[in-house]
């Protein structure tokens, strides 16, 4: 979460809530929400001397830990920035353990990443509350959320960021982007943009707040048909998405567009709880290896969605938890697959608070659809595929007002035949 997305051609524009990136959420988890942010927040502090006691306990016939101890100590003695933070060196030993896995799933978390990162998955946002893609190496502003900083300090679809905090943002990756833009509640972050192209480019301050945004949001599309967005899995995730399924199921629609782009992923048991919704019986993950016996997990709860029409919209940013759910929902013929290839993250983590609210998450499986399919580093092939999923809405100059989302009007016009 840090995340790379493939791209597939230059022109294509990434969807980011700049309130939603987590550098570390693209995974799927096993755990509780609550129980991950009580821990987390209730961390003890890290007392130096228990740190230095470990090394009368590290002496081992297999692993001599005696040039661990011999660099720590010529590190205190000598560094030039005295006093050395011993506390900082133990956290980044710590990760730089984990780091040896060469595994980019695998993170050691101090407390203070760990804290943002229950955060996150608790549902607290703070930025500045709007959708940037990154178009021909230009950041852009695809859509400022309804009432964020972002609107407020007068933001619009399609202005253009030059730089951020007045630093150059063209060398950036939109992630690296992200993550100068987020921040603290109450604190701000000043963007050079531009409303209409390089002619008149200036500075915007926006104080960053709480973004209270949902991660599932539905509409109906036509009087028969409905557009789903899951943005993610998180702990809030399966309680929206029921209130949706309530409220869809009265109109009885007879499509379903269901929106998985750039998901990145979040727990596992949710995504099988979505996926569900659509599958009467059978598999809808199985996790493990090829070899050796598998934790299956079938089709659970009432399958409200199931019979009915479904499109389900997907691109390189679909990963983990919502490439179970498109996987799932190909597998058991119940949904049609839109879009372009995605992430292809088939592994499993363990996401484990240790004592003094740092966290490690761990990959501990691989899984599998239900045709036993292993995505890992190969993504999902969508039955039909769109090579370009936003085309620019141009006014009479020529200056980009909105865009087209190719995915729902192909969406549509598949539900409708």
């Amino acid at each position: 979460m840090n995340t790379e997305l493939m791209q597939s051609n230059k022109n294509r524009i990434w969807l980011v809530i700049i309130s939603l990136v987590i550098s570390f959420v693209i995974g799927m988890f096993i755990g509780s929400a609550s129980n991950i942010y009580d821990k987390v927040i209730g961390g003890e502090k890290v007392e130096i001397s228990e740190i230095i006691d470990l090394y009368s306990k590290t002496r081992s016939e297999k692993v001599s830990f005696d040039q661990f101890w011999e660099v720590w100590n010529k590190i205190v003695e000598k560094h030039v920035g005295q006093p050395v933070d011993e506390v900082a060196l133990f956290y980044g030993a710590l990760e730089g353990l984990v780091s040896g896995l060469d595994d980019p799933y695998s993170v050691y978390m101090p407390p203070t990443d760990a804290e943002a990162f229950a955060r996150d998955l608790a549902g607290e946002f703070q930025g500045i509350g709007a959708e940037v893609g990154l178009r021909d190496g230009l950041l852009i502003i695809v859509s400022p959320l309804q009432g964020s900083p972002a609107g407020a300090a007068g933001l619009k679809a399609g202005d253009k960021i030059f730089a951020i905090d007045g630093v150059d943002s063209s060398p950036l990756t939109l992630e690296e982007a992200v993550l100068k833009i987020r921040g603290e509640k109450g604190t701000p972050v000043v963007l050079t943009i531009s409303h209409d192209g390089y002619d008149q480019i200036e500075d915007i301050t926006i104080i960053r707040d709480i973004i209270n945004v949902p991660t599932v949001y539905w509409e109906r599309k036509t009087d028969t048909v409905v557009y789903m967005r899951i943005n993610y899995f998180n702990g809030t995730t399966w309680d929206e998405f029921d209130k949706a399924v309530r409220e869809i199921i009265t109109d009885r629609p007879t499509g379903i567009i269901l929106d998985l782009r750039s998901n990145p992923g979040g727990y596992l048991e949710t995504s099988i709880d979505v996926a569900s919704e659509w599958v009467e019986s059978g598999v809808i993950v199985s996790e493990g290896n090829l070899i050796e016996e598998k934790n299956i997990y079938q089709s659970r709860g009432r399958h409200r969605l199931a019979g009915i029409k479904t499109i389900v919209l997907v691109d390189e940013g679909t990963a983990s938890g919502s490439e179970i759910v498109a996987g799932a929902l190909q597998d058991h013929d119940v949904a049609t697959i839109v879009g372009a290839q995605t992430f292809g993250k088939g592994s499993v983590q363990d996401l484990e608070v240790l004592p003094d609210g740092s966290a490690l998450k761990l990959t501990i499986a691989k899984w599998f659809t239900p045709d036993n399919r292993g995505i890992d580093g190969e993504g999902i092939a969508p039955d039909v595929i769109i090579e370009e999923m936003f085309t620019e809405i141009l006014d009479d100059v020529g200056d980009v007002v909105d865009y087209n989302d190719v995915g729902i009007l192909r969406a549509l016009e598949m539900l409708n035949k």
